[in-house]
Parts: C-alpha cells; sequence; structure tokens
C-alpha cells in the first residue's frame, strides 16, 4: 500500500524528531526567527515531548524488551503552539475583512507545519558535532562519545549552560543491567531518554516533571529509602589450597568470569538487596565471627564501626540512640572477652561520652583506670579528656591527677622492672618496662606543659630540673626509693646550684662534695679535741649541778614570760601599723580616683588599660621563667637580689614539697635519653631528627603547640619562598606574620642555660652527637644573641676545643664540630677538622670505627653544599670521600680525581656492605650508622653512574625492611626524605607523576612530617594547578588529620591570597575535630585571621570565645583576646576574663592597680 504525501511528511517528521537520530539532518535554521530567539527552547515542537513520554509509558508496560512493538500506534495529538509573531507592515490592519483573516490563518498553518520540522531538528542542529545517535538498530561504534568543539552561542547570550543540556539521570530496573550486549544498556537508559529531549522544562506535563533530576528531593530519598534494592556483586571464593612453589601445572587455562542475570557465574553473582537486607545480612555475620574468634579485636571494632554506619542512616533520634545502645552493649562484650585490650576500652569509653554526662563519664574513667593502673595509653587519654572539660578544668585539680597517674605508672614501672631480671626473664619483659617507662615520659612531659602554658614557667623548669637530677645524676648508691627521696630533699633544700644553673654540679657530685666537707668537718674537730689533752678540771657535784640548774630554768620561764609580754605588745604596735598603712593605702587610692568600696561593675572600664596589662602580663611571662632559690644562692643571670624576689614573688620559689610528687626513677636507657632529648626540644634547643613523625611523643607536641616552632617554621618558610618567587601578585601572608616572634631576651638566657645544663649531662651520655650538636648550637645561639648571621667567627669554636680535648678520641664530635665551621662559612678550617678525624680512625677501638660512615657521609655532603667554591671541585672532592668509604681503603686528603680503578673497587665495595647489611636490617636492627652508609652508597651512584642508579639503591634498602617496621622508624623515615630529596633535584628528568606518587606513599606512612608536606606543595606548584594540591591536602586531612596537614593547608591559602570562605572551611573542618579542637595554634592562627586578615571583629569574637571554652589552660590564649579584641571586648568584658582566669588558677603574675599606679607616675 502506497502511502499518501501527508503520511510519508508525518513519518519524515517523526523520522526527525527522534529522540537518537541515525544521522544529524543539515537543516538550516528559520531566517524568519529573530536572533534573541534563537534558542530552540522557544521553538521546539511540544509534541515531541508527549510522544517521548507516552513511548516511556508502553515501555514500562511491555512484558519483555525484545517482544515485537505493537503494529498500530496511535499518533499522539500536537500540543498547543505558539508562532513568532511577525511585524506588520502597514498600520491598516484594523480594517482588514474577515475573508482576509481566514486567509492569513490558512498561511500561517502552513507556515507552522514547515517551521514544525526544523524546530524538531534544532536538538540536532545544536549539536552539530554529533555525526551520528545510537538506535535499537544500530550497534556503537568505537567511539561513543563526542567533543563539542563549536560551543552554543546561547550560553553568552543568557550568560549559563541550558538546563536542559546537563547530564541526567534516573534510576531504571536494576535486573536488566546485566543482560548481554549493548541493546540491554540501551534498553535500561531509554526510560530516562526523554529527559535528554531538547524542550522546555516548563512545558513537561507533571508527571515527568515530579521524576526530577538525581539531585532532586524525590531522588534523595528514594536514594536513601531503607527498602531499596540495590545490586551487589558477590565473588565466589575459590577453595583455599596449598600449592607448592616449584609446581608447574599441566595446563593453565584461562577462563573470564561472566556476570548473568540469574546468579550462576564462574566467578562472581548478583544479588538485590535493600538496606535492612544489608543491616540484617551484616549483623549475622558480625555474630558469627566474633563467636568463632572472640579475642581478634579488628571484628569487634569492624562491628562497632558498622553501628555507626547504620545510626547515619537513620533520621530518628530515637532510632539513633537505640543504635548508640547497642554499639556500646557489643563495646562492653567485646571489653569483658577482652579485658587487657586498651584499643577496645579506649572505643568504649569514646561511645560512653556520646551518651554519658560528663560526671559520669569521669566517673566511668576512674573506675577504668582503678582496674588498669598500670597503662599509660589509658592514663593519657584521661588526662586529654579532663583537661579538655571547660567546666571541671582547675590547675590544681590537674595537678592532683598528674601525681596520681604518676605514681600509679612508676609503681608499674618497678614491679616490672623487678620481673624482669629475675633469673627466668624474657626479651619481651624488657621491652614492655622500656615502653612503659617511655610511656611515663610522656605523661611527665604533658605535666610541665600544662604548667608551662598555664603561666607556672618557674615551676616547670623546676620539674625538669628535678627529674633530671634525680633520674640521670642521682649517685650511685644503692637505696630504697623512700631513702633517695629523703637524700633528694637535703640536696634540693641546701645551697647547691641545680643542673642548668652556673656552678652546677649535679646531685651526685654535690653530695661526694657535701660528705668530703662533712668529713673534713669532723677530722677538724677531733684534732681541736685532741689538741687540747691533760687534766680538764674538778667536776661539780651531782646534788650541786642540780641546784644550778633549777636556778637556770626558774631564770628562763621568767624570762619567757617578759618575752610574752613583749610579744603582745610587738603585736599590738605592728596591728596599729598595719591599720595606719592600710589607712594611708586607701587614702592613696582615692587620690588616684580608686574606690575599693565601689562595686565590680563599676572598676576599670577602660579597655586600653587592661591591654597594657596583658602586654605587661606577657613581658613577664617571657622574663620570669627560672625558679628563685629559697636560700640566698639564686641564678647568676638574675639582676635583682634573690631575697627581693623572695619577698615579691613567693611563687617562684618552688619548694620540694611543690616537685616530690611528680619524681620517678628511670632504667632503661631509651627513656633516660628521651628524656634529656625532650628537655632540650622544650626549652627550644635545636636538635637532628630524632624522633619518628609518627611516635605519640611527636604528635603530642604538635597538638600542644602556642606558637609556630623553628622547625615548622623554617619548612613554612621554603614553601613562601617558592610561592612568592614564582608569581609576585600573591600577598605573602604567613602564620608567623600573623602570630608574631617570641622576646629573644629570654630566649638568650634560654640558650645559656640550656648549654650547661647539657654539658652537665654529657657526663651521662658520653659521645652522644646528638647532644653535642645541641650544645654547640646553644653557645653559637647565646654568644651572637640568637642572632647567628652577624658573626663570621664560629662562636662555639672554643666549647667544641674543649670537649675535644677532654676526649679525643670522639669522632663524631669532631663531625659535629666541623659542620658548625662549614655553616659560619669556614670551609677549609672544616675540612682540616673532617681530615683530621678521618685519617685516625685506624687507631680507634672497633666499636668508635663503625660510626665511621655517619663522618664520610657529612664530609661528602658538606663538600656539595659548599656554594663559595668551584662546583666541579666539590664534585670531585666528594667521589673521592665517597670512594674511599665504599673500597674500604685508609683515607688520605684531597689530592687528584680518584681513577676508574678505585670507582670500581667502591662500587663493588657499597654492594657487599649492603648485602651484609641485609639481616640486621630484616630484624629490625637500624641504627644511623647503617642509614648513612646507604645515604653514602646512593650519593655516591648518583655522582658516578646517575640518579637513577640511587633511587635504585634507596628502593633495594627499602625492600630489606618489613612495611611495619617502615612508619616507626626515624632512620628510614630520614632515608625516604633523601630519597625525595633526590627525586626533586632531578625533577625535570623524571615524570612529575613518579615523584607525587612517591609523596603520597610517604604521607600515607608519616602523615605528620613537614619534610613532606613541604616537598609536595614545592612540587605541585611546579606541575599541577592549584585545585588538585587543595584535593590532595583536603583528601589527606579527611584520611589522617592532623595539625601538620592543616597548617600546611592554611599557609598555602594565605600566601597565595585563598578566598576567604576556602580559609574559613579549613579552620571549622580542622577544629570540628574531637582531637585537634584542643590545638591552641588552630585557634590562635583562626583569631589571627578573621582580625588582622578577614577584618571581621564580631567573628573573632566568637571564635576567641570557642577557644577558651576549648583549651582553657593556655594563658597565652586569653591574652590574646585582651591584644587582638582590644576594640571588640570591652573593660567589663576584660575584667571578667581576668576573673575567670583567676578562677580557673592560672598564674597572673601583674596586678591591674600597678597599672593604675604608673599611670600616676607618668612617663
Amino acid at each position: 500500500m502506497e502511502k499518501t504525501g501527508e503520511e510519508e511528511e508525518e513519518e519524515e517528521e517523526h523520522k526527525n524528531s527522534s529522540l537518537f537520530p541515525l544521522q544529524a539532518a543539515s537543516l538550516t535554521n528559520n531566517s524568519s526567527i529573530p536572533q534573541w530567539l534563537c534558542n530552540s527552547s522557544f521553538t521546539t515542537d511540544l509534541s515531541v515531548v508527549n510522544e517521548s513520554v507516552s513511548s516511556l509509558y508502553n515501555l514500562t508496560t511491555a512484558p519483555s524488551e525484545y517482544d515485537e512493538p505493537p503494529q498500530h500506534q496511535e499518533t499522539p495529538k500536537p500540543s498547543r503552539s505558539y508562532e513568532l509573531l511577525q511585524s506588520s507592515e502597514s498600520d491598516d490592519g484594523g480594517r482588514d475583512s474577515k475573508r482576509e483573516a481566514k486567509k492569513r490563518k490558512k498561511r500561517k498553518r502552513r507556515r507552522y507545519s514547515e517551521e514544525e520540522a526544523s524546530a524538531a531538528n534544532d536538538y540536532a542542529s545544536r549539536k552539530s558535532g554529533v555525526r551520528a545517535w545510537v538506535t535499537r538498530d544500530l550497534k556503537p561504534s568505537a567511539k561513543d562519545y563526542y567533543f563539542d568543539s563549536r560551543g552554543d552561542r546561547d550560553n553568552l547570550a543568557f550568560g549559563s549552560l541550558y538546563r536542559m543540556d546537563v547530564a541526567r539521570y534516573k534510576l531504571g530496573n536494576s535486573a536488566k543491567l546485566f543482560r548481554p550486549g549493548f541493546q540491554a544498556l540501551y534498553q535500561w537508559n531509554k526510560m530516562g531518554s526523554i529527559l535528554d529531549r531538547d524542550s522546555d522544562f516548563d512545558a513537561l506535563d507533571s508527571k515527568l516533571k515530579t521524576s526530577g533530576r538525581y539531585w532532586s528531593a524525590k531522588h534523595s530519598a528514594l536514594e536513601r529509602h531503607k527498602n531499596l534494592k540495590r545490586i551487589r556483586i558477590v565473588a565466589h571464593e575459590k577453595s583455599k589450597i596449598v600449592i607448592p612453589g616449584d609446581f608447574i601445572p599441566i595446563s593453565d587455562i584461562q577462563t573470564s568470569p561472566e556476570v548473568v542475570i540469574d546468579g550462576s557465574s564462574l566467578g562472581t553473582s548478583t544479588s538485590e538487596e535493600s538496606w535492612d537486607d544489608e543491616i540484617l545480612r551484616k549483623t549475622r555475620e558480625f555474630n558469627k565471627m566474633s563467636r568463632e574468634h572472640p579475642h581478634d579485636e579488628k571484628i569487634w571494632l569492624s562491628f562497632a564501626d558498622f553501628q555507626d554506619r547504620v545510626a547515619s542512616m537513620q533520621p530518628q533520634k530515637g532510632a539513633r540512640l537505640q543504635t548508640l545502645e547497642k554499639k556500646i552493649s557489643i563495646l562492653e562484650k567485646a571489653t569483658e572477652l577482652n579485658p587487657e585490650n586498651e584499643e577496645l576500652m579506649l572505643c568504649l569509653m569514646k561511645t560512653y561520652q556520646s551518651r554519658d554526662s560528663t560526671d559520669v563519664f569521669i566517673g566511668r574513667w576512674e573506675k577504668i583506670l582503678l582496674q588498669h593502673s598500670g597503662s599509660h595509653i589509658l592514663w593519657k587519654e584521661f588526662l586529654h579528656v579532663v583537661q579538655g572539660e571547660f567546666s571541671r578544668f582547675k590547675v590544681s585539680d590537674m595537678r592532683k591527677i598528674y601525681a596520681h597517674a604518676i605514681q600509679a605508672l612508676s609503681a608499674a614501672c618497678s614491679k616490672q622492672y623487678r620481673q624482669a631480671h629475675q633469673p627466668a626473664k624474657t626479651p619481651a619483659l624488657d621491652s614492655a618496662v622500656i615502653e612503659l617507662e617511655l610511656g611515663l615520659v610522656d605523661i611527665f612531659l604533658s605535666l610541665c606543659r600544662l604548667e608551662w602554658q598555664a603561666g607556672y614557667q618557674e615551676l616547670a623548669t623546676a620539674l625538669f630540673q628535678a627529674e633530671i637530677e634525680y633520674s640521670l645524676l642521682c649517685p650511685c648508691l644503692s637505696l630504697s626509693e623512700q631513702s633517695k627521696r629523703r637524700l633528694f630533699e637535703h640536696f634540693w633544700n641546701g645551697d647547691g646550684a641545680r643542673v642548668g644553673e652556673e656552678g652546677a654540679l649535679g646531685w651526685s657530685t654535690w653530695l661526694e662534695k657535701e660528705e668530703e666537707s662533712r668529713q673534713q668537718v669532723i677530722r677538724e674537730e677531733n684534732a681541736e679535741e685532741n689538741d687540747k689533752g691533760g687534766w680538764t678540771g674538778w667536776s661539780e657535784p651531782l646534788y650541786k649541778q642540780k641546784e644550778i640548774n633549777l636556778e637556770k630554768t626558774g631564770i628562763d620561764l621568767e624570762n619567757e614570760a617578759e618575752n610574752d609580754l613583749a610579744v603582745e605588745d610587738a603585736e599590738e604596735i605592728l596591728e596599729s601599723k598595719d591599720k595606719e598603712q592600710e589607712e594611708d593605702t586607701e587614702a592613696l587610692m582615692k587620690m588616684l580616683g580608686i574606690d575599693i568600696n565601689a562595686e565590680a561593675n563599676d572598676e576599670f572600664k577602660d579597655s586600653s588599660m587592661w591591654t597594657r596589662w596583658s602586654e605587661e602580663e606577657s613581658s613577664r611571662d617571657n622574663r620570669q621563667w627560672m625558679p628563685i632559690h629559697a636560700k640566698s644562692v639564686g641564678p647568676s643571670h638574675m639582676d635583682e637580689s634573690p631575697d627581693r624576689e623572695v619577698d615579691e614573688h613567693p611563687l617562684r620559689v618552688i619548694l620540694f614539697e611543690d616537685v616530690s610528687e611528680y619524681l620517678f626513677s628511670l632504667s632503661s636507657g631509651e627513656a633516660r635519653i628521651s628524656l634529656l632529648l625532650h628537655f632540650v626540644d622544650f626549652f627550644g634547643g635545636e636538635i637532628p631528627e630524632w624522633m619518628c613523625t609518627n611516635n605519640s611523643s611527636w604528635t603530642d607536641k604538635i597538638l600542644s603547640l602556642e606558637a609556630v616552632s623553628d622547625l615548622i617554621s623554617e619548612k613554612l618558610r621554603r614553601v613562601t619562598d617558592v610561592l612568592t618567587n614564582t608569581q609576585s601578585s600573591l600577598c605573602g601572608f604567613s602564620l608567623e606574620v600573623l602570630l608574631g616572634k617570641a622576646h629573644e631576651i629570654s630566649r638568650t638566657d634560654m640558650m645559656k642555660f640550656l648549654r650547661n645544663a647539657i654539658l652537665l649531662c654529657l657526663t651521662a651520655f658520653p659521645r652522644n652527637h646528638i647532644l653535642e650538636e645541641a650544645a654547640l648550637v646553644a653557645e653559637d645561639l647565646f654568644l651572637t644573641k640568637m642572632n647567628p648571621s652577624s658573626c663570621s667567627v664560629t662562636p662555639c669554636r672554643g666549647l667544641a676545643k674543649g670537649l675535644l680535648k677532654s676526649d679525643r678520641q670522639d669522632l663524631l664530635l669532631c663531625g659535629v664540630y666541623a659542620r658548625r665551621e662549614a655553616i659560619f662559612g669556614n670551609i677549609d678550617h672544616a675540612r682540616r677538622v673532617f681530615d683530621m678525624a678521618l685519617s685516625s680512625i685506624e687507631g680507634l677501638p672497633v666499636d668508635l670505627q663503625l660510626n665511621a660512615p655517619l663522618l664520610y657521609f657529612w664530609y661528602a655532603e658538606m663538600e656539595l653544599s659548599n656554594r663559595n667554591g668551584n662546583s666541579s671541585e666539590s664534585c670531585k672532592r666528594a667521589i673521592h670521600i665517597l670512594s674511599c668509604l665504599g673500597s674500604g681503603v685508609s683515607y688520605n686528603p684531597f689530592k687528584c680525581q680518584p681513577s676508574s680503578l678505585q670507582l670500581l673497587r667502591a662500587h663493588q665495595g657499597f654492594k657487599e656492605r649492603i648485602r651484609m647489611l641485609r639481616t640486621t636490617w630484616a630484624h629490625g636492627i637500624i641504627d644511623d650508622s647503617s642509614t648513612a652508609l646507604i645515604c653514602s652508597a646512593a650519593l655516591f651512584e648518583e655522582l658516578t653512574t646517575g640518579w637513577v642508579t640511587a633511587i635504585e639503591v634507596l628502593d633495594l634498602a627499602f625492600s630489606m625492611v618489613l612495611p611495619e617496621k617502615r612508619s616507626q622508624s626515624h632512620q628510614l623515615e630520614f632515608l625516604f626524605n633523601y630519597y625525595l630529596r633526590i627525586l626533586q633535584k632531578h625533577h625535570k628528568q623524571t615524570r612529575p607523576s613518579k615523584i607525587l606518587e612517591s609523596i603520597s606513599l610517604g604521607l600515607q606512612m608519616y602523615p605528620s612530617s613537614p619534610e613532606l608536606f613541604t616537598t609536595l606543595v614545592e612540587i605541585s606548584h611546579l606541575y599541577t594547578v592549584p585545585t588538585k594540591l587543595r584535593s590532595i591536602l583536603d583528601n589527606i586531612s579527611n584520611k589522617k588529620p592532623s595539625v601538620m596537614v592543616w597548617l600546611f593547608a592554611v599557609s598555602y591559602e594565605l600566601i597565595r591570597g585563598g578566598s576567604q570562605h576556602r580559609i574559613h572551611g579549613l579552620f571549622e573542618r580542622a577544629l570540628s575535630n574531637d582531637r585537634l579542637r584542643h590545638s591552641v595554634l588552630l585557634w590562635r592562627c583562626y583569631i589571627a585571621y578573621e582580625i588582622d586578615i578577614a577584618s571581621n571583629p564580631s567573628a573573632a569574637r566568637r571564635v576567641f570565645f570557642r577557644a577558651i571554652h576549648a583549651c582553657p589552660w593556655s594563658k597565652k590564649l586569653w591574652l590574646d583576646g585582651y591584644v587582638k579584641l582590644k576594640n571588640v571586648l570591652s573593660g567589663k568584658e576584660m575584667s571578667d576574663l581576668q576573673e575567670v582566669m583567676r578562677d580557673k588558677e592560672l598564674n597572673v603574675r601583674t596586678d591591674i592597680y600597678e597599672i593604675l599606679l604608673q599611670d600616676d607616675e607618668g612617663p
């Protein structure tokens, strides 16, 4: 049957308006349409939408997608359409007759039928870059996506993308997803294909409108609905058959798993389950695993974490509370089966915190600590929780808790030490003692930080002095703990100088000298008695002596009565004088305009006065950090007389009762050196990397910072230099600028104190190059007044030579001294010191020769870092130094470049020595000397063969260590940083992706390393866009949040002048973390940013009150409110803040009346 012309036109029109046209018809646009209406939403035939909707309904009702289409299908009625009005050529339209109007309507209908086809195909014309669309009968080509190289000009006209051009998403029947072939995917996607049509959204019917986009409320609710069936792909477990390594199968049949709908598959199967089904399945699995493996903590923790996921899907508060109770019951059962597992107990206590009140929660903690008093991990977490509770915080209460913790852990250490030194001791017990003592040192360090930050700097210093004397410089006597304390009390209350003060000898030496002086006095007294000799005269009878004694007693009683009368008279006189002084004081205060009877609300309303008070308070905090002796002996650097200071500041006198509860003895060498190195770091000494950044001590240190430390400041300065040198338009703000710097006067005195203490402690730890370097650096900073660049001659030269004279076999001291000479530019002098030390190695004992690789490596690095000399000569010198180490020949000073034979021997020698390290490194025995040997081999390969070979050497070294050992060794962390330095040095010769992958791997192992974050910013700034770097930092902060990642993220945004929303988001996300919200440094940075950069005083005020609520112990944070918010807070609010500070028992050194007296005295 032949088709009529109208049917052919309708068929052609339907073909052109198909949802997926096979070929894009190149239709010309209607020239009659004005340019401002060229968007197809004004001209599209809306009948296409109805047609597609009808086909959608027919599709959903069809029993199968492979059924044949119906033979007869009704053509949808065309919807009402509108034409574009054309301007009239004449103004005589009102006089047209009805006949002309009818003719005009007919012409309009014909013109509309012509425009309908072009409007229907306007979607294809707008997508002119698309050559073909997939249909039912056409298989997809190799390239099933296209790029629109010619943009839509309407985007410029309307200022945005057309909303119907945005990709849409609709949920389909998931059971049809896995049908073979592309037809199933096409059929599945066809359900939402109508929404891809380029028609106006307002013209769609109500049912299609309500389907919405994938971000609509309907789809979001559907996604979260618990009854929604989701596809779950399950991999079949293969039978676990142990096959020998040398077994070779006859045939290896390669089979690829196929996924089918019915669930039968060779490798995988699919099933549908709702959220409720998943909860039931997961709960069943966890119950089964917990019954089969009740002592596996990972199963219990995963079961508890799954309850958090369940609670996140529950909108009702009551349901979430029920899930929380279920989680608590799970953890209680886990701790009942594993009573000694600390991780389960910590998880349980954290869950209790979400439900219980503060008092109940603290009571639960106390109950647990009574049962596990020897766990340093539980004590640290409890102290952290109590210290962050604003309502319960008081300095005296915290001191009591710290005293209980230290005494309990000290008793546990003594008990384990006695068990470890029994005849049948085990190595595991020794490691337990070391771990417990290290935890005890960490808790003692937290106490010192609390005292220092609360304003009791003298007590913090005295605690360090007392513990170092008590544990490190104690006499070698077999004494009980009580006898040792009584003997130490005699030393502390005596006249002897303590560690760090001028003339300090140490408790042991002081006791020896005290005993010698006592013996000398006894000998002198005996000599005087012996010199008298001869007849001593008559003696009185006994009754005569009794009479004389009675007479004396009567006289004494009379004298005592007279004295009592005199004392009463004196007290009356003193009382009258006190009243007179009070009256004089009242009169003086009235003259100053101060009414002492006035209420507190009327006092001190001037905020500028409180600002000056805070500045004076900060100045005294920086000056008054050294304790004063109760007797006349005081520190030599004090200008005022000690007696006057004792009268004015009694809190600066630290008695034995103030420190006696916190003393403990240490038996392991690891804990003793840890205490001393923490002491050096606490007072600002510069020491090399000696602790892994994954160590809990490092984490606690970074979390407790109040200002940017020197190490972090150096890394941030590198980032600032890199960003500002490449782009001069950057604003250049930094955290140092926001927070300011510490007073240099106190740092100078502190360096002197630190130098004296280290030199005294070197008697307990001889030939420790870390302490020796710290002493030399402290000497440099003290003599140069904290400005080493102002001096050309090495200031520590005299001290270093004095130490070398006392021990000429200390090789590492020679290396440390030579490096200090090189820093001050004395390269020739440094070379002579290195040459002398390396030439004398063969004559030293074998144990000292093991430190030779460190000396060789330091020498080679010094030569390569010499920027003043010839680079080629420095490279030759470095190769000569390293070749001597590798080949094993005796060292000779550099004369010429080494020969090829010597280089070959060095290559072979390094390989052999690295091979010998495999056994020790596999057992986790890694020291500084072996690490220096690996670095020397890599540096030698880099200079002779190339950087690729150097990377291979380092990769070989990493392969010799178990992965779990790498994250806990500071030597391996140093080795990884050296690995990245080589990659960064040769970044132009390698792929940037390789460097970024290495940095990402390092941040997974060391997420708190400032060196890695510095390298990340430097490399990403060169090879990636800022968005990529922000994404990396955000990813790290979400997975492993730490103070370090937030500091670098905020610094990067400040330097680049990032948006305020981004910086606010960084601060808020960081401070929303349960652990990081107690970081004083982050709060201070946030307040400074709001005031100095964002210029938002009201926001800074809100942040300040949040900060003191989260960190009530930080006096510096309280004083920031007086300085930073001086134009925001009123005088009444500042006065109230001081009252709260006193209520929290923070040390307030300055009285506000002193500021008033200064105003009266004038300039």
